[in-house]
Parts: C-alpha cells; sequence; structure tokens
C-alpha cells in the first residue's frame, strides 16, 4: 500500500538525523579569508603569485601543499631580505597552530603558480585547493587582482610573482 504524502514526508524527515551522522564531515577547522592572486604582467607570462588569510579554529595543524587548475604546478613560497638581496624560494609544509593564523602577503609567503595554463586576468577567478595534514582539502575560489608593481616571472623574466 502507497504512503500518503503526509506520511512520506514524515517518513524522510525521520532519515535526516540518520543521514547526517552517516554523511562524512564536510566543515573544516580551516576558514579561508582575503584571497587574491596578481594578474599576469603580460601576455607571455608563466608564472603568478596569489596569496591567501588561514584562521585555524582546531587543533595545530599543517598546510602540506597547494594546487590550482590554472598552473602545472603550485607551491608554498616565502620571499625573504638576504644579504641585502630579495631571494624567493620554496617554503616547503606551513605550521598553522591551533586558533592561531597565517597571512600570506606580497613580500613574504605566498603560493607560487608555475606553468599558467593561461595569463591571469583582472576580474577573473580561479580555484585553490589548499591540503592540511589534519584538515584535509579546502578549495576556495580567488580573485584576480591588479598586476603586481615592479612584478617578474620567476622562470621566463617576464609576468608577475612572489
Amino acid at each position: 500500500m502507497p504512503l500518503s504524502p503526509y506520511a512520506r514526508f514524515v517518513f524522510i524527515l525521520s532519515c535526516i538525523p540518520a543521514l547526517l551522522v552517516a554523511m562524512p564531515a564536510q566543515a573544516s577547522a580551516i576558514m579561508v579569508m582575503e584571497a587574491f592572486a596578481r594578474a599576469s604582467a603580460t601576455p607571455a607570462a608563466t608564472s603568478a603569485a596569489a596569496y591567501v588569510s588561514l584562521m585555524n579554529h582546531g587543533e595545530d595543524d599543517l598546510l602540506t601543499g597547494v594546487a590550482s587548475a590554472a598552473a602545472k604546478a603550485a607551491e608554498i613560497h616565502k620571499t625573504e631580505m638576504e644579504d641585502g638581496v630579495m631571494k624567493m624560494a620554496p617554503a616547503g609544509p606551513l605550521a598553522l597552530p591551533a586558533h592561531g593564523t597565517l597571512q600570506m602577503k606580497p613580500g613574504g609567503y605566498h603560493i607560487m603558480l608555475m606553468g599558467l595554463a593561461r595569463p591571469l586576468v583582472k576580474g577573473e577567478m580561479i580555484e585553490l585547493t589548499l591540503t592540511f595534514e589534519k584538515a584535509g582539502s579546502v578549495s576556495v575560489q580567488v580573485p584576480v587582482g591588479d598586476v603586481a608593481a615592479g612584478s617578474h616571472d620567476h622562470s621566463s623574466g617576464e609576468g608577475s610573482g612572489g
């Protein structure tokens, strides 16, 4: 015997708590804020930089990697002054303490996008997937902003970088 519409509705409502318990937790303890990428300085640019601020609402974690369809490779880099010369190099995993923050910004930590699929254009969006040791993967839509002043491409001498 078929169920009445009301009985079906009550049955579906009664199943929701069981479905919620069975589903994997999708919410992350990591909040991504103030994300932006630099537009490519030239049509020949092969690299670009992106920046995010991270807030950890959970236990100590580690940002272990980043990926984007906008580039063949994405790495966590750090720019710093060494012997009066600005240098940039891969930074490796970054610690994100419990209830702490990490701010990536020009002249410091950033996400280096290398082997761009195409130049980044102001006003467009790219997606970054950040991978954390404990929180797993967190995807974020990143708006592309202005070209950086004095920008340069670390692979070909043209473009925008960290």
